[in-house]
């Protein structure tokens, strides 16, 4: 299972948005930085003391001032900023008055929480088709589009590679020769239908393969679609592994994916209730 050319976007809009019901665009305290714009530090700055002075304000640090506004400094940059294994469009430097005007919304319900269906994110999947099957239900609000088994299933040669086999354990086959060789039999459709051109080869190839046959989806959603996925448990604690990491977390996960977007502590997993000055010290 993979997750490649992550892009997530949009926060601006989404934040601007979520101000408008009262016209409070005076309130914000956030920064939003566009792609190519160059980097500046007084902004990263500024916000990180607003954080600082927010956590000071309301007794959530024992921390002296300097000190904190490094550790919010750092906060900021590992949520909002581009980091190594996922690229952010956007750098987002989210402010104390943004961030408590959000979780209060999303606390409040889907109805007032539509600023979540704006903040976007787009990327490639690999995953098997059993997972896909389950990623299926969530129809509402996202995008996805496949490489095909119809046109392409045919064009390269079928091994064990072509197949989830992270968590794989042989020891409850009798016989692990079975999975070769129904790997070979595929292989050997496959190579028939080449062959022949005949339409029933192909037929069959696609009739009996396995669910654990991946497949990559170019997928596009929202932080409201990752909410309903990931927030309050749905599948945070989900039987298979590719969706919760819970038999091993050092695996690829979704749940873990998900984690790492930014400022999704704070706003795809808020009923865990994490508080700022825990996530800084």
């Amino acid at each position: 299972m993979k997750f490649e050319n992550i892009r997530v976007y949009n926060f601006e809009n989404a934040f601007r948005g979520m101000r408008n019901p009262k016209e409070s665009y005076h309130l914000s305290d956030s920064k939003f930085i566009s792609a190519g714009e160059l980097e500046n530090e007084d902004s990263l700055f500024i916000v990180a003391t607003k954080w600082a002075d927010y956590l000071i304000k309301y007794n959530m640090s024992n921390e002296c001032r300097s000190i904190l506004i490094d550790s919010c400094m750092d906060m900021l940059i590992h949520e909002g900023h581009i980091r190594k294994g996922i690229s952010v469009i956007e750098r987002v430097y989210i402010g104390p008055k943004d961030m408590k005007l959000a979780q209060q919304l999303i606390r409040a319900g889907s109805e007032h929480r539509k600023f979540m269906r704006e903040i976007v994110v787009s990327m490639d999947i690999t995953a098997p088709l059993y997972w896909f099957k389950e990623f299926d239900t969530y129809k509402v609000g996202t995008v996805a589009n496949s490489t095909s088994t119809m046109h392409k299933l045919a064009t390269t040669p079928i091994t064990i590679d072509c197949f989830e086999t992270d968590d794989y354990d042989k020891s409850i086959l009798e016989d692990s020769k079975e999975i070769d060789n129904l790997v070979q039999f595929l292989e050997n459709l496959r190579n028939k239908y080449l062959e022949t051109k005949d339409k029933r080869y192909w037929k069959e190839l696609i009739r009996w393969l396995p669910e654990s046959w991946l497949q990559t989806r170019t997928v596009t959603m929202t932080y409201e679609n990752l909410y309903a996925m990931c927030g309050c448990g749905q599948r945070r604690f989900h039987k298979l592994n590719e969706w919760s990491g819970i038999d091993n977390a050092d695996l690829t996960n979704f749940i873990s994916m998900a984690r790492s977007l930014p400022y999704a502590p704070f706003l795809i997993f808020l009923d865990e209730e994490n508080e700022i000055s825990e996530y800084i010290n």
